[in-house]
């Protein structure tokens, strides 16, 4: 009897995804709970997995097609075929690696994985990708003789163009972020921190940590307690408008912008109130692993209520981040640089890292965002102050 194989319930405030890869095809024999297809949603990417073992004897969705939470995607015929008593070896992959090797048409054994235990990630794939398409040099031109008006390009004989349609997270992220500068107020402040303290105290404690908590102490689990102090004495920085009201909450969720193969993601802390600073380096190293292996679910990425993204780690100096919707403020760190400062009278070098923090004007005053910006910097500077909640 043919049993529907339908779209799951995809997180809070999604409900559509796109099918982004069928990894079994019509007539093929699949086992109960193995991995059927590929959903991609403007927060995740999903696997749907088998109800029954039996044969696929229908795929209504195509690859993709755009289908509704509860529609029915494929049919297993129950108890038809040979039933296979092992998954097929393809099920150890990450589902962004499946769908890079087939985009590519690559064979995964051809391709050293650099992830954790050799695992093969989406960025191995599209590295080996990259070299084999890599064309030779192009002969030197002249340069072009200025005109009135520029022409369009004509079409590239060489074929050193691609043309990717925008998966649906690179689309979405495309959508909030512009939507973000149309609809808020927003603007940015800045301030600086000297970050000897933070850098003295993980220089005097790093490896008793790492051998206590298995995991490394990072610069991140500060700012996300700093935050965290800064938020429940400028609540406002916490809160976010809701048609004609403002509501403020009493909770503390925290975003961290993580960098992922298919584009920024912010999976959230969260109650990061009530996590320790060993809490903290550990959910976001998860995090990072599942981003990197494209792994991350719709409810990793739902409901925060302030985000921290760090430019730094790739060299930023200063930026001005964009907001979050619907959250109304975002913090921007930065590049540590030494630069000479004048404390108690004498110019010295210190370890300086810009904030920044932008935030949407019609919820917060402009002195709420630099106290705010304030206590983050009087934390950082002096940690014990965190410890005491002061």
């Amino acid at each position: 009897m043919p049993v529907d194989i339908t779209v799951p319930q995809l997180g809070e405030s999604v409900a559509e995804a796109t099918v982004a890869t069928w990894l079994r095809q019509k007539g093929e024999t699949v086992n109960k709970d193995e991995p059927l297809l590929e959903l991609e949603t403007d927060k995740a990417t999903m696997e749907v997995y088998a109800p029954v073992t039996g044969v696929i004897t229908d795929i209504l969705h195509a690859e993709g097609a755009d289908v509704a939470v509860g529609a029915v995607v494929g049919r297993i015929t129950e108890g038809a075929g040979e039933v296979r008593t092992e998954k097929v070896p393809e099920a150890i992959l990450s589902p962004a690696v499946r769908r890079a090797l087939a985009e590519h048409r690559l064979d995964a054994s051809d391709i050293s994985g650099t992830g954790k235990d050799g695992r093969l990630t989406k960025a191995d794939v599209l590295e080996h990708a990259g070299r084999l398409a890599e064309p030779p040099p192009a002969a030197a031109t002249p340069a072009p003789q200025p005109t009135i008006s520029i022409p369009p390009s004509p079409p590239d004989p060489e074929g050193r163009e691609e043309r990717v349609r925008m998966n649906r997270l690179r689309k979405r992220i495309a959508e909030r972020l512009k939507s973000a500068q149309n609809t808020a107020a927003m603007l940015t402040t800045f301030n600086e921190a000297d970050m000897t303290a933070v850098i003295e105290a993980r220089r005097t404690y790093r490896d008793l940590f790492e051998r206590k908590h298995g995991v490394r102490l990072g610069f991140m689990s500060f700012f996300v307690h700093a935050a965290v102090q800064a938020l429940m004495d400028v609540p406002a920085v916490n809160g976010e408008i809701a048609g004609d009201e403002i509501v403020y909450k009493h909770y503390y969720h925290v975003g961290v912008a993580v960098s992922a193969p298919q584009g920024l993601v912010v999976p959230v802390l969260r109650d990061a109130d009530r996590m320790t600073l060993a809490d903290v380096e550990k959910a976001i190293a998860a995090f990072a692993a599942k981003a990197r292996d494209g792994n991350l679910v719709p409810d990793d990425l739902t409901g925060g209520t302030f985000t921290i993204s760090n430019g730094g780690i790739f060299g930023s100096l200063l930026s001005t981040p964009i907001l979050n919707p619907p959250q109304s403020a975002i913090l921007g760190m930065h590049k540590i640089q030494e630069r000479p400062v004048v404390v108690a009278g004498e110019v010295v070098a210190r370890p300086m890292m810009y904030l920044a923090l932008s935030y949407d004007h019609r919820i917060i005053d402009g002195r709420e965002a630099v106290t705010f910006l304030v206590r983050i910097k009087e934390a950082i500077e002096d940690p014990q102050r965190l410890l005491l909640k002061i």
